[in-house]
């Protein structure tokens, strides 16, 4: 897959993207990931990006102009899917990352300030947001976003089954994890972890999935339904 990050700050990105899984799933050619800073070109003196709104307003918005050149110069003659990054957006969810993560090419724009000429929207697909709540930019948004859908990319994990064993990937929270020793300064693994049975063993990491969700997300348990049929088939 190949993902292009339109931002002001490309330097946000160089550590996030080169090291652990991310930086390995580039190395071996899995991914290919490029910043492009906006501010090159903006075609004023300055390189000025931003200006007040129209109407009045607390703070600046990000002018056309810079996002439009850079959008064109990124995608050529391609029609990759575009992204805005921004708190008005759909919440991203594991589903929609694993769908994301099947296209082959995405284009991520990165929000800062107070928001973006909504004439940019006529550039736009599909505009994401990773909370409710407000940030800085659009850029730690971004990054969630490809280390989120890049785990659904085949070779990227070590195991395959690991994008689809984890919190919210079946609709509840992930089970509870153990390794050695079995014994640590007083605490044991639970002994239904150590006996080999396979089919026990699930039964008890649904029945903690389940406790889990309702302790810390009952919200999410709207998908019971869901899981458990799924849970049942196994």
């Amino acid at each position: 897959m190949k993902i292009d990050i339109l931002t002001l700050f490309p330097e946000m990105f160089d550590g996030v993207l080169s090291a652990s899984i991310l930086g390995r799933a580039q190395a071996s050619g899995i991914l290919s990931i490029e910043t492009h800073d906006i501010r090159a070109y903006a075609d004023n003196k300055h390189k000025k990006t931003d200006d007040y709104p129209f109407g009045g307003g607390a703070g600046l918005v990000m002018m056309a102009q810079p996002i439009f050149d850079c959008m064109a110069a990124v995608c050529g003659d391609e029609q990759p899917h575009r992204i805005l990054l921004t708190p008005r957006g759909k919440l991203l969810t594991s589903e929609r990352a694993k769908e994301l993560s099947k296209l082959d090419r995405i284009v991520l724009l990165c929000g800062h300030y107070e928001g973006v000429d909504e004439r940019v929207n006529t550039l736009i697909d599909e505009e994401i947001s990773i909370g409710d709540y407000v940030l800085t930019g659009g850029e730690l948004p971004a990054m969630v976003l490809v280390d989120c859908l890049s785990r659904f990319i085949p070779g990227v994990l070590g195991s395959e089954e690991s994008a689809e064993d984890e919190s919210h990937a079946n609709g509840l929270l992930e089970y509870p994890q153990y390794t050695r020793p079995a014994s640590f300064r007083g605490l044991d693994v639970p002994e239904i972890l150590l006996n080999g049975h396979h089919a026990n063993i699930a039964k008890w990491r649904h029945e903690q999935a389940m406790e889990k969700t309702r302790e810390m997300r009952p919200c999410l348990l709207g998908n019971f339904g869901r899981v458990d049929r799924a849970y049942t088939k196994k």
